[in-house]
């Protein structure tokens, strides 16, 4: 009992000393200037993509009894093909000079001739636009009457059950919110220590109360910071889902239908916990990487070995995902960084519970394990004390002194 409460008496004091600070504020926002960020270079991209897309041309150099029959078919037929022909039309006089044209690299294909016996020029063999303009000359030669059945569309319907693409697609999108989130917290346990080793209020620390409850106690504050983050961004992301469903209406029920084997209340709870052990087993990596550290350069080293290891579990756990059931995905699910990625990606396509019963247990193992090994290092790479290996030690026969 004295071990816990010391544990949470550290934890609280870490909680505390960062939370009640001016910058946490500007902490909890970062994700708002990331998404800002993201949405200005995606949207500078989008208009670099349609200023390049909008250059671009097909040429119709057609006799004038033809020109309107061409730009006319060609507005019916972009209403009937799904996704935009490959550029927009220019309908040119036939006797129009086409020099300037064949050299201009924006311009893709051109159709000289009439409707029934044209002449296609590609820029590249088999190209989008040179099948449209053979489309377009077919049609206006028929006289647009390109209809030779009158369909009746029905619906299939929709069913209650997920397809397997789509709960791979559930498994990989919580496979990076959690990535994502122990990135942006899980790195700062690396430097709970450094500070503290600094002004040797670590010493005083270890001389009080046990360091297995000094680790626990600095990994559930941090964990405890990370918690009120997620809590803060889900209420923010609740409400705003709500907004954007109400004003979509009936075309948000095609989103909502998506569902993972195992049911949305337990995919998100597994997701939660999953969270927690990935952000407890990795933060404890970090924290004895951090305890060894002895000044902020050292930590910054660090970052990169840090954060391809990240990297690498992610990329472990992504394969999971998108590879249900295979050799890799067992991997995955067996190593125990990895784990938590892979077994919440699991709950996206296997509707059975014992798996993770097992791999929750299995991750705590390895814990509490990372724990006592990351104590040890510091005991004896830093505070000075204690064997590295106790267990040797313990089996060293005693010297005996002799005269």
């Amino acid at each position: 009992m004295n071990r816990i409460r010391a544990t949470f008496v550290v934890a609280r004091r870490d909680f505390l000393a960062i939370v009640a600070t001016p910058t946490f504020f500007l902490f909890l926002l970062a994700p708002l200037l990331m998404i800002s960020l993201s949405g200005i270079g995606g949207m500078t991209a989008a208009l670099l993509a349609d200023n390049a897309g909008s250059s671009e041309r097909i040429i119709a150099a057609v006799p004038d009894a033809e020109r309107t029959a061409f730009a006319a078919e060609d507005a019916r037929l972009r209403t009937l093909i799904s996704g935009q022909p490959p550029a927009r039309l220019v309908a040119m006089r036939e006797d129009a000079p086409l020099v300037a044209e064949r050299s201009n690299p924006e311009v893709l294909a051109i159709l000289t001739g009439s409707a029934a016996r044209p002449v296609i020029a590609e820029r590249e063999p088999d190209s989008a636009a040179g099948r449209y303009l053979t489309l377009l000359a077919d049609s206006v030669a028929r006289g647009g009457d390109s209809s030779v059945s009158a369909p009746r569309r029905e619906s299939l319907g929709t069913t209650e059950r997920s397809s397997r693409s789509t709960q791979a697609a559930l498994g990989y999108g919580v496979v990076f919110a959690i990535f994502l989130l122990i990135l942006l917290l899980g790195g700062q346990t690396v430097g709970t220590l450094a500070e503290e080793k600094g002004n040797k209020i670590i010493e005083i620390l270890a001389a009080a109360i046990p360091m297995e409850s000094v680790f626990y106690g600095k990994l559930f504050g941090m964990l405890g910071v990370a918690l009120l983050f997620i809590a803060f961004w889900a209420v923010i992301a609740g409400v705003g889902g709500a907004i954007v469903v109400d004003q979509v209406g009936p075309a948000a029920d095609l989103l909502l239908t998506a569902s993972p084997a195992i049911g949305w209340p337990l995919f998100l709870l597994l997701a939660l916990v999953y969270f927690l052990m990935g952000f407890l087993l990795l933060g404890a990596i970090f924290l004895g990487l951090g305890a060894l550290a002895s000044s902020v350069r050292e930590i910054q080293m660090l970052s990169l070995p840090i954060t391809l290891f990240q990297v690498g579990m992610f990329s472990l756990g992504s394969a999971a995902a998108n590879l249900p059931g295979t050799t890799i995905a067992t991997i995955a699910q067996w190593l125990p960084w990895s784990s938590p990625y892979a077994m919440a990606a699991r709950g996206a396509t296997d509707a059975a519970l014992w798996p993770h019963l097992l791999a929750l247990g299995w991750q705590a193992g390895w814990l509490m394990l990372s724990i006592a090994v990351a104590v040890r290092l510091f005991r004896f790479g830093v505070l000075r004390s204690g064997p590295l290996l106790p267990w040797l030690a313990r089996r060293r026969p005693a010297q005996v002194e002799t005269d």
